[in-house]
C-alpha cells in the first residue's frame, strides 16, 4: 500500500489545515477530506504497515473490537483507492 507521501513520487499528500482544523488529502486535480476515523486511518499509512497492523493500533488506540475494526479500515482504503487517492 502506497502511503500518502511516503516518496517523490507519491502523487497525493495527507496534510492538516489549521484554519478549517481538518485533513485534507490532496491528489492531482482533486481534494478529499476524510472524516475523523479515515484520518486516523490515513495517519497510519506509511507504506511499511500492513492493513492488519493499521488496524491493531486503531483497535488498541480507541479499545474497539479488532474485527469491526479491521472492517472498518478495508472498506475506508479500498475506496480510496477506488477513486485513485491511493493505491492498495
Amino acid at each position: 500500500m502506497s502511503a500518502p507521501e511516503a516518496d517523490e513520487t507519491c502523487r497525493v499528500k495527507l496534510r492538516f489545515d489549521a484554519a478549517r482544523g481538518q485533513w485534507v488529502l490532496l491528489a492531482p486535480e482533486r481534494a478529499f477530506v476524510p472524516n475523523e476515523i479515515a484520518a486516523e486511518i490515513l495517519q497510519l499509512v506509511d507504506g511499511e504497515r500492513t492493513v492488519a497492523a493499521i488496524s491493531m493500533l486503531l483497535a488498541e488506540k480507541f479499545s474497539a473490537p479488532l474485527d469491526v475494526v479491521q472492517q472498518d479500515t478495508t472498506g475506508v482504503l479500498t475506496d480510496l483507492a477506488a477513486r485513485g487517492a491511493i493505491d492498495l
